[in-house]
C-alpha cells in the first residue's frame, strides 16, 4: 500500500457559510464549484476544485477556525494575488522565513489560516 496523492483537504466554517464560501473561494480566488453528493447537500458547505485537487468548506457546530493548521496552496502570480485580496479589504501577511520561498498567509471570511507561495 502506498498513497499516491491528496484527494481534498477540508476547512470548517460555520453553519450557513456558503454564500460567503462562494464569493471568497469561488469568486476571489477563482477556484472552481464541485457539486457535493446529493446524500452530502443537507450537511451544508461548498466543496472546490484546486488544479488537481479539492478543498472542501464543510460546516462544523461548534465552530472554531483553524489558526495554526492549514491549506498551502501555490499560484503562478503572487504579487496579482495580494492586489485581489488588499482590493477585498483582506491583510495579506507576507512570509519569508523560508529562504527562496515567496509565500504569504491570509485568514479566510471564517478566520482559517490559508498558505499561498508562489510557483517556481
Amino acid at each position: 500500500m502506498r498513497i499516491t496523492r491528496i484527494d481534498h483537504v477540508q476547512v470548517a466554517a460555520p453553519p450557513d457559510c456558503e454564500v460567503a464560501a462562494r464569493a471568497f473561494y469561488g469568486g476571489l480566488l477563482g477556484m472552481a464549484e464541485l457539486p457535493k453528493p446529493v446524500a452530502l447537500q443537507a450537511r451544508g458547505g461548498v466543496w472546490f476544485r484546486a488544479g488537481a485537487q479539492e478543498l472542501h468548506v464543510g460546516v462544523d457546530e461548534p465552530f472554531s477556525p483553524a489558526l495554526k493548521a492549514h491549506p498551502g496552496f501555490v499560484v503562478d502570480d503572487l504579487d496579482e494575488l495580494i492586489g485581489r485580496l488588499q482590493a477585498a479589504g483582506l491583510e495579506p501577511r507576507r512570509d519569508e522565513s523560508i529562504a527562496g520561498v515567496a509565500r504569504l498567509f491570509v485568514d479566510d471570511p471564517f478566520g482559517n489560516r490559508l498558505e499561498f507561495r508562489q510557483e517556481e
